[in-house]
């Protein structure tokens, strides 16, 4: 299929005149889309027409007496139809992007709509002019309201993710042979990971890569791989959540622990070696449900049939330690996130034979084009994995990575 700019054709159709010969050979079916001052609430012109030249002979195509002044910037496919050609309307790039935008903000349209700082009459006369072009209904409506995706829809959906994700790998490339030292680094993580891990290794990305911004996004994993997963970041990093996408290859990067952190002075620091029984007897301050491990901390108490009171969680370390300092229980945190120097104030219980070990995982989105600087980032992370081992990860053959 061959995508032809009006601009491109301009000289060959500036002096020749269309108006009276379509009556006789022309079809209405729509506008021709993706005119470029459209581009912000997605629609056509409204002076200019769609149309479809169906079933004609090259020749005679070539003979029609033009005379109308082409508007440029519009654009046009055409392709082969048995012996003529064929001039549609076609699905342009922004009906896939608010397609895909609408379903990830939960078919919220006016939520998508403001995302993408757009209109949602906008969006939803894309959507509907998607609909009426592939002639499959995407939507299940009731109302105004849309409901859920039809079996159409989903594979629609899909297959849009998948050209977007193209369009995404094509500037990659223009970017990678451009200028290989320049562009954005994007990291999804959680809050630990941020705070206690990554300064080391961002820092010595930037003295490799002075001309590589960096953007960190800081969420819950579950965000993370969500983030990950639609393309919106390079990278994410997390130990939950992150296996469970398939559309993610995973690289596991180190085992860590758990410590127990406590005023000094605090009766528990007795207690050695450390049990979950005598854990369980004090109020505890710990992560939330969905972060750094917190599935092996209520695994390990169930497994002794223990129901510890968890007075407090939060979304990171450093409001844990805040809460136990103000003497509201006792706090479980991963080890790597307890400084000497600066948590001097607490006693470090050592707790890492009480819960199972916890993964961090790297993730990747399967099909996306990684820049140079993304595979030597991750390197820098994850000593043990080289290019080689990046690629075969996301070509599926990385399962055996294991520590």
């Amino acid at each position: 299929m061959l995508v032809i700019d009006a601009a491109q054709l301009a000289d060959a159709l500036r002096s020749r005149d269309i108006s009276q010969w379509t009556a006789e050979s022309v079809a209405r079916v729509g506008r021709i889309g993706d005119h470029a001052t459209a581009a912000h609430d997605g629609g056509s012109l409204a002076d200019e027409p769609g149309l479809r030249i169906d079933r004609m002979n090259r020749e005679e195509l070539g003979h029609v007496p033009f005379e109308r002044e082409v508007k440029l910037g519009s654009r046009y496919i055409i392709e082969p139809y048995f012996n003529g050609l064929v001039i549609r309307s076609f699905v342009n790039l922004q009906q896939l992007r608010y397609l895909c935008a609408v379903v990830d903000h939960g078919l919220n349209v006016s939520v998508a709509a403001e995302a993408l700082f757009t209109s949602q009459p906008g969006i939803s006369k894309q959507i509907r002019q998607l609909e009426d072009e592939l002639g499959v209904p995407i939507f299940i409506r009731q109302g105004k309201r849309l409901a859920a995706l039809t079996a159409g829809g989903e594979v629609v959906v899909a297959t849009a993710r998948r050209a977007l994700q193209e369009l995404n790998n094509l500037k990659r490339v223009g970017a990678e042979f451009k200028a290989e030292d320049t562009g954005t680094l994007a990291i999804a993580t959680t809050h630990t990971q941020a705070r206690y891990v990554l300064p080391p290794v961002l820092k010595r990305f930037a003295e490799r890569y002075p001309k590589v911004h960096l953007l960190l996004h800081q969420g819950n994993p579950v965000q993370v791989a969500q983030q990950t997963a639609r393309a919106e970041v390079d990278v994410g990093i997390a130990t939950e959540a992150l296996a469970d996408l398939t559309e993610l290859a995973t690289l596991p990067c180190y085992t860590w622990n758990r410590c127990v952190l406590v005023p000094k002075g605090h009766p528990l620091n007795k207690t050695n070696p450390l049990t979950l029984e005598a854990l369980a007897q004090y109020p505890i301050v710990t992560y939330d449900f969905s972060f750094t491990g917190r599935s092996q901390i209520n695994a390990a108490f169930a497994a002794k049939g223990l129901s510890p009171n968890v007075v407090l969680t939060a979304l990171d370390s450093d409001v844990i330690k805040t809460y136990v300092a103000l003497g509201f229980g006792v706090g479980i945190v991963a080890q790597m996130a307890y400084d000497p120097v600066r948590d001097a104030q607490f006693e470090k219980i050592e707790a890492s034979h009480l819960f199972a070990a916890s993964t961090t995982r790297l993730a990747l989105r399967r099909g996306v084009y990684l820049r140079g600087y993304v595979y030597d980032f991750i390197t820098l992370f994850a000593p043990q994995f080289d290019r080689s081992a990046i690629e075969a990860a996301l070509r599926g053959e990385g399962e055996q990575y294991e520590l």
